[in-house]
């Protein structure tokens, strides 16, 4: 698919099928991540794959947000192996991870498999339930799946402002 349709026709998807993702198609997904850009290439992410349904039901006690979908990606990174910017104030943490789960959810569009970026949670019940390490912080969990039938972008999803009320040149 050209990288235009990728980006225009993407959309975050609320309603799954039960239909499982192929592991070709979750291993390209989660590959996209991989190799994705990090500060001093510190590759700090991790990412967990759900897909067993006591898992699923954990996530669903920290988010009604799955929309029922048959596997969830939960976006960390390393606390203690970020890189710190100069004036101490910031470290690439979330910048990182969030450049990681672009770099999926647009590989997910590219591999005919539908997405939904999942920011309605609380980070540390998230890491709680699921038993992550400490020195991790969860930034995002990803659906991903297969929409359901009927099931398509929300009414807004393709309004844009126009590029001079976003972009300034200076």
């Amino acid at each position: 698919m050209e990288f235009t349709e990728v980006v225009k026709g993407r959309y975050s998807c609320k309603k799954y099928s039960d239909r499982p993702v192929e592991k070709e198609k979750l291993d390209a997904i989660l590959e996209a991540g991989r190799v994705a850009p990090t500060a001093k290439n510190l590759q700090e992410q991790r990412v967990y794959v759900v897909q067993s349904e006591q898992m699923l039901a954990k996530i669903d006690e920290v988010t009604p947000c799955r929309y029922g979908a048959p596997t969830v990606l939960v976006v960390a990174f390393d606390k203690n192996n970020v890189f710190t910017y100069p004036g101490e104030k910031r470290d690439s943490g979330i910048e990182d991870a969030t450049i990681v789960a672009t770099h999926m959810i647009l590989a997910a569009y590219n591999e005919g498999v539908d997405s939904c970026w999942i920011n309605f949670l609380d980070p540390e019940k998230m890491a709680k339930v699921l038993g992550l390490p400490e020195n991790e912080e969860v930034l995002m969990a990803m659906d991903l799946g297969y929409a359901a039938e009927g099931a398509g972008a929300l009414p807004n999803h393709f309004s844009r402002k126009e590029i001079g009320e976003t972009v300034s040149y200076l």
